[in-house]
């Protein structure tokens, strides 16, 4: 049975600190926001967690109406996590925090891990949509081997796990070089297409910009 924890107040900021605020919610949120994943795939995107807590905090997010489990149809049945609707309304205020505290990080030291799709998702945090108005592209990213597709169109973005059909630009690189060249870093990034797109990114996805 889990235990029920709460600051017992009445005010929306504890609530949604009773529904995510344990240890390790909030990111099991955030390995779930580009889709559904298996539990074998969130222990891979949570390094450090142990099993036994990340089933307490599934559990303990399923019964706050915050992630569900279904199972795939064959012909690879396997059972996964998404988010709920309501888990799905908490992800841009995520973004948002993450985008508050990213500049307070400093430079990555070497024991601090770091993944293609935690920057996959940042890029959906710092999105500069009018900078992107008027502008019709898609992107295939691939990131130390893990694959990404960006639409954009008129001023919104959608990033989605995986090819989907044919790009403008194909970048294909490691996180950390793609980190550095989005945040102004005078490096290169090894892609192929519109060059004049390429250049354009880090004004689109402007890391280095203060929150």
């Amino acid at each position: 049975m889990i235990s029920e924890r709460t600051y017992n107040q009445y005010c929306g900021v504890a609530r949604a600190l009773d529904l995510i605020g344990e240890r390790w919610a909030l990111l099991v949120v955030r390995e779930l926001a580009l889709g559904p994943k298996r539990f074998t795939d969130l222990r891979q995107g949570l390094p450090g967690v142990a099993t036994n807590v990340l089933s307490l905090r599934l559990r303990q997010l399923e019964r706050n109406g915050v992630v569900t489990r279904r199972l795939l149809p064959p012909p690879a049945p396997a059972q996964v996590y998404e988010l709920t609707d309501l888990g799905r309304q908490l992800v841009p205020i995520m973004l948002s925090l993450g985008r508050w505290a990213a500049s307070t990080m400093g430079e990555r030291s070497p024991e601090q891990a770091i993944r293609g799709e935690w920057l996959a998702l940042a890029l959906k945090a710092f999105f500069d949509a009018e900078a992107a108005a008027g502008l019709s592209a898609t992107i295939a990213l691939d990131l130390d081997g893990a694959p990404f597709t960006l639409c954009l169109e008129e001023g919104r973005l959608d990033v989605a796990p995986g090819r989907d059909g044919p790009a403008d630009l194909t970048i294909s690189t490691d996180t950390e070089l793609l980190l550095q060249f989005l945040a102004g870093a005078p490096v290169t990034v090894r892609a192929e297409g519109d060059r004049e797109l390429l250049n354009r990114l880090p004004e689109l996805f402007p890391l280095g910009r203060s929150a």
